[in-house]
């Protein structure tokens, strides 16, 4: 009853869709190539230009269009694009990187180091999602060699270069990020704004033989990606865990894993009036609750009932990265946080719900009302948090007052990237405030953590040092430290994928269900 029932709703999506004859599958054509259904969201609002947010954000990935100088491999090891070789300066002040003299842009003119020195200091000028504050200039020093002089030392800068693509000086201006020129992989062929994109093979392309020669890329929501599927006009279909019980005919579901971390932030100082906005919850002030919350809650359970099982238990935001620290983890424990709990001074009334001095136990936990996954984990964290006599609501808040609240209540968060600066912007005391961005938080050791990580030459040392940030034995965000934030569930991505379609081995995902599943198109096979 329940695939009639959805075949019937899948009928009618399809039918209000913008799917079109271009969509029949490759296998079908023939062809060498690909239909991939997108979230709306992954849809570049400025275009595909670096400047403007093109490889970051929802579209984190070594750009299709463009190349790079370096990428992040399958096991998160950094590898070599254009760059053939790089090395930085003692003081971590100056990175020098040599790049191939066999590369051309798609209309023929030859990629130097020229063009990547333009791309990064235009970047530095306009970038309006990533970070280049720490690049003073980059330069050319002759063809071949670009020099980044840096503000400061920036020991993430490689993977700044593993997602920043490089455009053409010659051929760039403000309508760039509607035609690009690149020398990657694929060509812009076509966009149609809301509803698809079609790449094509770049023929001068210097790397690996491409084997998917075309790929179509098709903006839809839930209902119009299943409805694709089912209807076999997709050979790629990005899916929801409600739906991943009922796999169409012909397709096999494809469980891709993620660091794309669902968790809370919980507010570390007591509730203040700050600038006419409330600051901090007198209630997740006292560590023992927020330590009580992070041991008592069943993740496995949550992921099941949340996520229908597709997912893994979080302790961090760095979970499965080079630079986890494996003190993050915790175990179920509902006595141990009861116990926690008692000896603070939590006393449970008759309702059940604790008190302490008068304080009642209870908080809300905020969720984005578009995200019917934040809200299950918002409502199964409430429920499994009144076991302990807490007294959790939860409550929808749009983005334009969420960032507000946040600062007095929790809310249900979704993060996860390859690079450690996603710690840092979490964690770190934000530049002219004396706590954390995103949530009150703030702790000078932590921080002197991070800013050495930073600074450092050695990005293998700079790893130590982001884990000690996480905890060095005495102190940090771990449960035996200050633990300002809970994670919950790493969301894995779900697809429904074509029979005969070999999809080529997957770097573990970042936040975002989009642009990361066509990583490493090119190297898709179809069955013989």
């Amino acid at each position: 009853m329940k695939r009639k029932l959805l075949a019937l709703l899948c009928a009618a999506a399809l039918a209000c869709t913008a799917i079109t004859p271009w969509t029949v599958s490759a296998q079908e054509s023939g062809e060498s190539s690909v239909v991939v259904t997108m979230t709306t969201s992954s849809e570049p609002e400025s275009g595909f230009d670096p400047a403007y947010g093109w490889g970051a954000g929802e579209h984190v990935h070594e750009p299709l269009i463009q190349s790079t100088l370096l990428v992040t491999n399958t096991d998160l090891s950094l590898g070599m694009d254009l760059a053939t070789e790089y090395s930085v300066s003692e003081d971590g002040l100056t990175w020098t990187v040599k790049i191939r003299d066999d590369v051309k842009f798609t209309d023929g003119e030859r990629l130097t180091a020229s063009d990547v020195a333009f791309t990064y200091n235009n970047c530095r000028e306009n970038s309006s999602v990533n970070d280049f504050t720490m690049l003073d200039y980059a330069e050319a020093t002759d063809d071949t060699t670009v020099v980044f002089h840096m503000t400061r030392a920036f020991s993430p800068w490689p993977y700044t270069m593993a997602i920043t693509g490089i455009v053409p000086e010659h051929a760039y201006d403000e309508n760039y990020g509607q035609n690009p020129i690149g020398s990657g992989r694929y060509i812009l062929k076509q966009w149609d704004r809301g509803q698809q994109v079609i790449l094509e093979a770049n023929p001068d392309y210097y790397g690996e033989e491409i084997k998917i020669k075309k790929v179509t890329i098709l903006f839809m929501d839930e209902e119009a990606s299943l409805a694709a599927a089912m209807a076999g006009q997709a050979d790629v279909s990005y899916t929801a865990s409600t739906y991943a019980e009922m796999v169409p005919e012909g397709y096999t579901l494809f469980e891709a894993e993620s660091v794309d971390n669902r968790g809370i932030n919980l507010p570390t100082v007591s509730a203040a009036e700050i600038d006419g906005l409330t600051v901090g919850n007198d209630v997740l002030a006292d560590l023992s609750v927020r330590r009580a919350i992070n041991i008592g809650i069943d993740r496995e359970t949550m992921i099941e009932h949340v996520l229908g099982g597709y997912g893994t238990p979080a302790y961090s935001v760095c979970d499965q990265m080079p630079w986890y620290n494996e003190a993050s983890e915790v175990t179920y424990d509902p006595e141990g946080a009861a116990a926690l709990l008692d000896e603070a001074g939590w006393i449970e009334g008759e309702d059940g719900i604790r008190e302490k001095d008068g304080l009642r136990c209870a908080f809300t936990i905020m969720y984005n009302p578009s995200d019917s996954v934040r809200q299950g984990l918002a409502e199964e964290m409430a429920n499994q948090l009144k076991a302990l006599g807490m007294d959790v609501t939860t409550e929808g808040a749009g983005w334009d007052v969420a960032y507000d609240k946040a600062q007095s209540q929790p809310l249900m968060w979704g993060w996860g990237a390859h690079s450690p600066m996603e710690f840092y912007n979490i964690y770190h005391t934000a530049p002219g405030s004396e706590l954390a961005e995103y949530s009150p938080y703030a702790n000078e050791k932590v921080d002197a953590y991070m800013d050495q990580a930073l600074s450092t030459s050695d990005l293998e040392e700079a790893y130590e040092l982001w884990q000690k940030a996480q905890f060095d034995g005495t102190t940090g965000i771990t449960q035996d430290g200050d633990i300002p934030w809970v994670w919950l569930c790493n969301v894995s991505h779900l697809y429904f994928v074509k029979d005969g379609l070999q999809v080529a081995e997957q770097k573990i995902h970042p936040h975002g269900h989009g642009w990361s599943i066509v990583n490493n198109v090119d190297q898709w096979e179809w069955a013989e």
